[in-house]
């Protein structure tokens, strides 16, 4: 039997070890977590691309507001931004995980509303390429696969002639091609 210092000695030890455990235990679930936020906000299920963002403090809101740039950017390749355009861009932002202030999304609304100047543009494709700079080539493959399908998607909202031929117009084919330079 030990002695009260030796049991001391020996709750210690092990109250170190489950503090030590209950830490480690905590980070993986905080991990989890905003591995979750970021597939849900993003549509990325892949967990490698998920846990480089999250190394390189790439938070679920960050991600949610640099993905709505190509959707803007398209949406006005033809000049104005179509209603069934507008309606596929604000569901993304509500699926998003983008938090509205008032049920509302006032920048979003605002960008939808006035055509945003090309400096827009150019930042995202400033954040593009550093962060394709930290990234693996399949990495960069799957955030631009990711992001330029919720950007086709709105391309193909509208469009096309009495629902026939391609919905997608040679405007917004070269603004998809620009966007997708951006990740070289």
């Amino acid at each position: 039997m030990p002695s009260g210092y030796q049991q001391t000695l020996i709750d210690s030890i092990f109250f170190d070890k489950d503090r030590q455990l209950l830490e480690a235990f905590r980070k993986r679930t905080e991990k989890l977590d905003r591995r979750a936020q970021l597939s849900q906000v993003s549509g990325i299920h892949d967990e490698t691309v998920l846990d480089r963002l999250i190394e390189l403090n790439i938070d679920a809101e960050t991600f949610a507001a640099m993905a709505l740039v190509p959707l803007v950017t398209v949406a006005w390749a033809d000049g104005d931004v179509q209603a069934q355009e507008r309606e596929v861009i604000l569901t993304a932002a509500k699926n998003s995980g983008l938090p509205p202030k008032d049920g509302r999304y006032p920048l979003l609304e605002h960008w939808l509303n006035k055509h945003p100047g090309p400096e827009m543009v150019a930042a995202w494709k400033h954040y593009i390429a550093g962060l394709c700079q930290k990234l693996t080539p399949p990495e960069i493959e799957n955030l631009k696969h990711e992001l330029l399908d919720l950007a086709r998607n709105v391309a193909q909202a509208a469009g096309g002639f009495l629902g026939m031929g391609s919905k997608i117009s040679s405007a917004e084919r070269d603004v998809l091609a620009d966007l997708e330079r951006a990740f070289s």
